[in-house]
């Protein structure tokens, strides 16, 4: 009993490793601009296709985990193992990072595989964003000048996380591209550029020493600070504008994604004032705030 005991606490901690190399506490970036694009298609289309909400959904989580993986493994060598964030499994040993790396490559072909399903039903503008949104997954951390070594980060998550999913998702139930729903990817694109300007803004040393030249790095605490306020603010300025924006002649609770908004002002005088050990908890806070403008906007939009 003891030996089953024992197999059983080693698959766990092996699971325990693999949910740790996936960060699943970012995996909700890639699930608000899915969840506002099929929400702003039923709002202006009247109906949804389930099935193809949740296979949506799937495609753009293991892209998302795909990209985390990659990242983690091609890290191994140019990461602290003494870094601030959250430890990377394959710079401390923990997993082996080609094992990691082909994890990544199983969640990209798993995406692809459903894409195929989602480029049928959807056609060449599919077939465009899912092939882009794969390839800019690999490149974030791999080839010759990886984006994730640049400054150009945060306009790949705005792009990828932001545009291409809320419109993606909305052309799938609808095939057609609405102003709201570019607005839309802008409302949950601009805060999940801000999660990963708090990562870089606390890796800027080890970036540094690692020879990357992020934005973080690039415009420095104050001016990442006013980048930061932009990123979190911006959306509820959108969120405002009349037709067509989204709440001003839709639902009896137009208001609801306001109620973030001191939130979002205490996460902006944190990133201002909170030492950079204390930054994983700030990121943590702000995929949060995405998350929840992206669903409150959704709710607000139903009602």
């Amino acid at each position: 009993m003891s030996g089953l005991a024992h197999t059983i606490g080693r698959a766990r901690d092996g699971l325990r490793l693999w949910w740790l190399a996936a960060r699943p506490k970012t995996l909700t970036i890639a699930i608000s601009p899915v969840i506002l694009g099929t929400t702003l298609a039923w709002l202006e289309g009247g109906r949804i296709d389930p099935w193809l909400f949740a296979l949506t959904l799937a495609a753009a989580v293991l892209i998302q985990a795909g990209t985390n993986l990659h990242n983690d493994a091609a890290d191994e060598k140019s990461d602290c193992t003494d870094r601030l964030g959250p430890p990377r499994v394959s710079a401390q040993g923990l997993l082996p990072a080609e094992k990691v790396r082909r994890a990544a490559y199983a969640c990209f072909a798993a995406a692809m595989l459903i894409g195929a399903y989602l480029v049928w039903r959807g056609g060449w503008p599919i077939f465009v964003i899912g092939l882009a949104s794969i390839a800019a997954g690999l490149a974030y951390s791999g080839g010759p000048r990886p984006i994730s070594h640049t400054p150009l980060g945060e306009l790949f998550v705005i792009v990828f996380f932001g545009l291409a999913g809320v419109i993606g998702a909305y052309w799938l139930q609808t095939h057609a591209v609405s102003a709201r729903a570019i607005l839309g990817g802008l409302v949950v694109g601009l805060p999940a550029a801000a999660v990963l300007l708090v990562n870089n803004t606390r890796d800027v040393m080890q970036d540094a020493a690692a020879g990357r030249f992020t934005l973080a790095m690039w415009l420095g605490r104050k001016r990442a600070t006013g980048a930061y306020a932009a990123m979190l603010l911006v959306p509820y300025a959108l969120l405002a504008l009349p037709d067509p924006g989204f709440i001003t002649s839709h639902g009896r609770f137009p208001w609801l994604p306001f109620l973030t908004l001191p939130y979002a002002a205490w996460l902006v005088f944190g990133f201002a004032r909170m030492p950079l050990a204390r930054f994983n908890l700030l990121l943590v806070n702000t995929a949060k705030l995405q998350f929840a403008i992206a669903a409150l906007t959704c709710l607000a939009l139903v009602q």
